[in-house]
């Protein structure tokens, strides 16, 4: 906490900033605090020196690394004090409604004048985000010019805490980046994937080493010399990066964990099925069958459930809803697809949005969970979130409910509710911690 203050008394402006006020008014005051903090805390805001009643507009306005511009809004009313509270007041209107402390920071979504269906996620870890806060007079409308501005206050979101290391792997064929926290450890160790999307994407490692993990993120194609498109994997790339993280000398051993997201769950999923070294997988919306690209380790391969493009309807706004488009896994046609889990010796945190329009995701949690009864096993927890989508983010990640597809290059229908999804995403995030640190010490 000391470390954090510091950051935050350093931070480049201000967390009070006093606008000069018109005449005939009070000075209003904005104070977020703290003003440099993990991005996945929440912060207070308070506003104060309006008149008893004023009805104001908050707005937040953040840029992502390109240089996209992202903002939201909603409607206040003073109390009889002339003050505000997000923590206890309610917005009326906006982009969201009710008492929501962080709302302003999960409805950013792209300006107006913004390529639509972009998600504002860090490239880079070692830069804070920077999210600009102001209060206006009235109340406007998203995406009408709001009213004079009468405090503003700059926040600094960081993904990296003071101390943490980055350490970019070149380990044999393994490739990614090692967050380790500050201090000798050990830590316990933790693989983190995403999905279909490729790449290297590191802030939920970074905020999970903040959170005393050594966390490897890592990439399985179109990243430096790993394949560029995902035609077929093999599952001895994956044991490699399990039995490095294994071996480090700051990782408490002798297991580790592994957590993903799509494509990435199911292939925690195959992790801990077949490498002795996972003992703790947390699967986030994914499938219980291999998917996509066929699998093989050694003598074996599980064929991948395939998309049929025939299945996939789109929106009179070009939005591509691919929900019905993937095989039926429980057709007996599909069985050699199922990863068979019984197998597993570890423990399984399975996370899912009812409201998963990428794919069934629900579906696939079922299937899973019966398959594990039917061999009389329980070493599962599901945690089911009505009205979440499909990609459930640490806390406060702004919601997203339809993206731009990286690979097919349109706009996909990726379902939820954005109110209930934060409120999936910050609830998630303290269970996949404390079933990490209880499996992994």
């Amino acid at each position: 906490a000391a470390m954090w203050r510091a950051l935050a008394a350093a931070a480049a402006a201000p967390a009070r900033a006093l606008l000069r006020a018109p005449p005939g008014r009070r000075a209003a005051s904005l104070a977020v605090s703290p003003s440099a903090g993990p991005a996945d805390e929440r912060v207070e805001t308070r506003v104060a020196g309006l008149s008893p009643g004023e009805p104001v507009t908050l707005r937040a306005v953040a840029a992502d690394d390109r240089g996209c511009l992202f903002q939201s809004c909603a409607h206040y009313r003073a109390d009889s004090r002339g003050e505000l509270h997000l923590g206890t007041d309610a917005s009326h209107g906006g982009d969201y409604t009710g008492v929501e402390p962080m709302g302003l920071f999960w409805s950013l979504a792209p300006a107006g004048m913004e390529k639509p269906y972009q998600r504002l996620i860090p490239r880079s870890t070692g830069a804070p985000m920077k999210v600009e806060v102001l209060v206006h007079q009235g109340h406007s409308p998203p995406g009408a010019m709001p009213g004079p501005v009468v405090a503003k206050a700059e926040v600094q979101r960081l993904f990296t805490a003071p101390g943490v290391r980055r350490i970019r792997l070149k380990e044999g064929v393994v490739r990614g980046s090692l967050f380790l926290p500050p201090g000798d450890g050990p830590f316990p160790g933790v693989i983190d994937m995403y999905g279909d999307e490729g790449g290297l994407i590191e802030f939920r490692s970074s905020l999970l080493a903040t959170h005393g993990f050594a966390a490897l993120s890592l990439p399985y194609f179109d990243f430096e010399d790993l394949p560029r498109v995902m035609k077929e994997l093999k599952l001895e790339y994956f044991e490699e990066a399990a039995r490095f993280l294994q071996r480090h000398p700051k990782v408490k051993g002798p297991r580790v964990g592994v957590i993903g997201t799509g494509k990435g769950a199911e292939l925690a999923l195959s992790m801990i099925t077949f490498l002795p070294e996972v003992v703790a997988a947390v699967s986030i919306s994914g499938c219980s069958s291999n998917t996509v690209a066929d699998l093989h380790y050694g003598e074996m391969t599980l064929p991948g459930l395939r998309f049929d493009m025939n299945k996939v309807s789109v929106s009179d706004t070009g939005v591509f809803d691919i929900f019905e488009a993937l095989d039926d896994p429980t057709n007996p046609a599909n069985s050699p697809c199922v990863i068979p889990i019984e197998k597993a010796e570890g423990h399984f945190l399975l996370v899912v949005g009812e409201d998963d329009r990428m794919w069934k995701s629900s579906l696939y949690a079922e299937l899973a969970i019966r398959r594990l009864r039917q061999h009389g096993k329980e070493n599962f927890e599901l945690l089911s979130y009505p009205g979440a989508g499909h990609r459930i983010d640490p806390p406060s990640t702004p919601f997203c409910q339809v993206a731009m597809d990286r690979v097919l290059g349109v706009p996909v229908l990726g379902g939820g509710e954005s109110k209930a999804h934060a409120h999936a995403q910050e609830h998630s995030w303290g269970k996949i911690q404390e079933f990490l640190h209880l499996h992994l010490g």
